[in-house]
């Protein structure tokens, strides 16, 4: 430390302002801590800035873009389509910079000091923080670390052939042709959005599954299949070339193959941001991959000193930070809080969207005696018959001996907002009797719910009843028996 330094002193010190750092800044603010936020770049963070609200904005232009389709069957003709895609990156721009404005605004009306600049640690109650030629210290009561994760620079990525799951939205042409590459949420959001704003789409998985409950597996395999998304399974990538294409060589099977496109879009590895920290100067214990490990508060090995979100160990999940945020800002005013992702729901904003909360079929049987499950196809219902957006399944799974639900999947409009609904089922441990005992509205998505769980018992009404035989309980042991039958 340079000699005379002056040490301003602060109460609590939040770095990072994406989701979980500006919630646990606010949170803390309302409950009369006196709140200093470090952020480096822009507020919001990664989610905000290029990865969230970018994805789900070309996701929704694509949405607006397939329901075009149907506007003929309610009497509104449109004789040519055309989209253009600086309109787009202009509202997208104007979207982020007014979020941006507006999470300001609510950190500065809460009290919240704002500072810019790179945070380090230089001791177990300091933090140094560099922005240009400007040089801070700050000794602090308490600090959370919501810094997040950087990407893996390794990784071949040129912006004009080849895109990350970020970047991509950043591109100024729609590509004619797109391989995708990988099975994440990110990858099938990217297939998904580009196909149905122009682009030939292929997406390529190391694997054979998508990582999805068996029966959602499914259906989405068919709609990529109905879309012309061609999917390669068993792949891996070897080599990249570009010039006026990109050619990637892969395997399949252990074959060699090729395949030409106008560009690549796939993930780079995500690095803690914990090196640039210096965490490990102050001795906090991390991971084997270098993330930072808590407890079910947000503690870190290091007193006094909170982590939450994507430089934690665990999901990278931005409702994940969110709540971890305001444990840890709870925790810090002495309240007594604490996080659990048990029930945490998992989006994938395709079209239509996919939305999974607890566990799937094949994980329940791996845990309960006796399962059972029941599906339910959304063309059934009145509400999508005059929407015309009949496409996708809603999947019930429960223990079949306490009637418990355990897991609710769907795959179709209305699958992100029904996935609160399914939350509080699971929170709540709610048996099948709760979920058809209450009412729902009429006509709408939701009826789908009940008639998922009546179907468990045989008396859906909206679905044929040799379609509900199917919805039967098997223990463990019958599950292999008829595995080994099948073999």
């Amino acid at each position: 430390m340079v000699v005379g330094e002056i040490i301003e002193e602060r109460e609590v010190i939040i770095i990072g302002g994406g989701p979980g750092g500006y919630n646990a800044a606010i949170r803390a603010a309302q409950l009369g801590k006196q709140v200093t936020l470090i952020e480096k770049k822009g507020l919001g963070g990664v989610c905000l800035n290029e990865g969230c609200i970018p994805s789900k904005f070309f996701a929704e232009a694509a949405k607006k873009r397939m329901e075009i389709d149907h506007f003929k069957q309610f009497g509104i003709k449109i004789d040519q389509v055309s989209f253009d895609l600086t309109v787009l990156h202009k509202e997208l721009n104007e979207t982020i910079s007014a979020l941006q404005k507006g999470i300001k605004k609510l950190l500065l009306d809460n009290g919240v000091e704002i500072v810019q600049g790179t945070a380090f640690f230089m001791t177990e109650n300091r933090i140094g923080v560099e922005n240009g030629h400007t040089f801070s210290v700050y000794r602090f009561q308490r600090a959370v670390i919501a810094a997040g994760c950087k990407k893996n620079r390794k990784t071949k990525v040129d912006h004009k052939r080849i895109f990350d799951f970020e970047s991509i939205y950043s591109i100024q042409e729609i590509p004619s042709s797109l391989l995708v590459a990988g099975s994440s949420y990110l990858a099938l959001e990217a297939a998904s959005t580009f196909q149905q704003l122009g682009s030939d789409v292929t997406l390529i998985i190391e694997g054979t599954d998508l990582g999805l409950d068996g029966s959602i597996e499914k259906e989405l395999k068919r709609l990529l299949k109905k879309r012309k998304i061609k999917l390669i399974t068993n792949a891996r990538i070897k080599e990249i070339h570009t010039a006026q294409s990109a050619v990637i060589y892969y395997t399949k099977s252990g074959e060699d193959k090729s395949i030409e496109v106008s560009h690549l879009v796939y993930g780079p590895a995500l690095i803690p941001a914990t090196a640039e920290l210096g965490v490990e100067r102050i001795g906090m214990k991390l991971d084997q991959n270098g993330f930072i490990n808590i407890d079910q508060t947000g503690k870190t090995s290091v007193k006094d000193i909170y982590a939450i979100g994507d430089i934690t160990c665990g999901i990278k999940n931005a409702s994940k930070a969110i709540k971890q945020g305001k444990v840890a800002a709870e925790m810090i005013s002495g309240i007594a809080s604490e996080y659990d992702e048990s029930n945490l729901p998992s989006i994938i904003h395709t079209i239509p969207p996919i939305s999974s909360v607890g566990l799937t079929e094949e994980q329940a049987r791996q845990t309960f005696e006796r399962v059972k499950s029941s599906t339910f196809p959304l063309s059934g219902l009145g509400v999508s018959a005059m929407s015309s957006q009949k496409e996708g399944i809603i999947k019930l799974v429960i223990d079949a001996d306490q009637e418990l639900i355990v897991g609710v999947h769907m795959i179709g409009q209305g699958a992100v907002e029904l996935s609160s609904a399914a939350v509080l089922a699971l929170e709540m441990i709610a048996r099948t009797e709760d979920l058809t005992f209450m009412h729902y509205p009429h006509p709408s998505i939701n009826e789908g719910l009940l008639e998922g769980f009546e179907a468990l018992a045989g008396k859906a009404i909206h679905l044929a009843a040799n379609k509900q035989q199917h919805n039967k309980t098997e223990s463990p042991s019958q599950l292999q028996q008829h595995e080994q039958y099948n073999l």
